[in-house]
């Protein structure tokens, strides 16, 4: 039953998916490309942040790094009742992303240290903007389901209007709760596996 819930959020829903890939992937490339141009912007946000996790103000522990990341995720999904928002924080972390990569010394060296909990981490973040897009499809069903009804008892109407549009309501639930899940994942992998994975590696080459 919650496996056929899973795979209907998915298949009725792919449309919020490919959207949410399709910003993730652009930002990526946009942060990529336009480095020369971003680099007064934000370097100085990259060199305090580094600053931090070497002066221990920030620790990069599962805890740290979950939560960091499970706000990111509440967010998109929140804001997806704005549906614009959700997009925004999206690319923006996308972009971001993308330009850090671009101002490494050593892209093969970066790409290991980022693709291990990456692959989580970016996945969470596609799920969960495409919750917030589907959250955002819940609300405007419900509000015009609501105001195409003819005059009746409000709570009748209010009843009516959810009943008719809370299936989106439940599919944008699964696809945060999964986008959460993934986060969980990336964090562990990211505190106790991603720099294991990249010295091995690193070691046989």
């Amino acid at each position: 039953m919650i496996l056929e819930e899973v795979k209907s959020a998915f298949r009725e829903n792919k449309l919020a998916v490919y959207a949410s890939v399709a910003i993730l992937f652009i930002s990526l490339l946009l942060g990529y490309f336009l480095e020369p141009y971003l680099y007064s912007y934000f370097n100085p946000v990259v060199e305090d942040l580094t600053h931090q996790v070497q002066q221990g103000t920030i620790k990069l522990t599962f805890q740290s790094i979950f939560l960091n990341n499970i706000r990111i995720v509440i967010a998109m999904f929140l804001f997806g009742v704005t549906c614009f928002i959700s997009a925004v924080i999206l690319g923006f972390n996308g972009f971001f992303a993308g330009y850090y990569v671009a101002t490494t010394d050593d892209l093969f060296q970066s790409l290991l240290l980022i693709v291990p909990h990456g692959i989580f981490e970016f996945s969470s973040c596609i799920l969960a903007c495409a919750s917030g897009f589907v959250l955002f499809n819940f609300v405007f069903k419900f509000l015009k389901t609501l105001y195409g009804q003819d005059n009746g008892p409000v709570k009748e109407l209010l009843r009516i209007s959810f009943d008719e549009s809370v299936v989106k309501l439940k599919q944008a639930i699964i696809l945060f709760v999964i986008a959460s899940i993934l986060m969980a994942i990336a964090g562990f992998v990211e505190t106790y596996l991603t720099l294991p994975i990249a010295e091995l590696i690193l070691n046989f080459i």
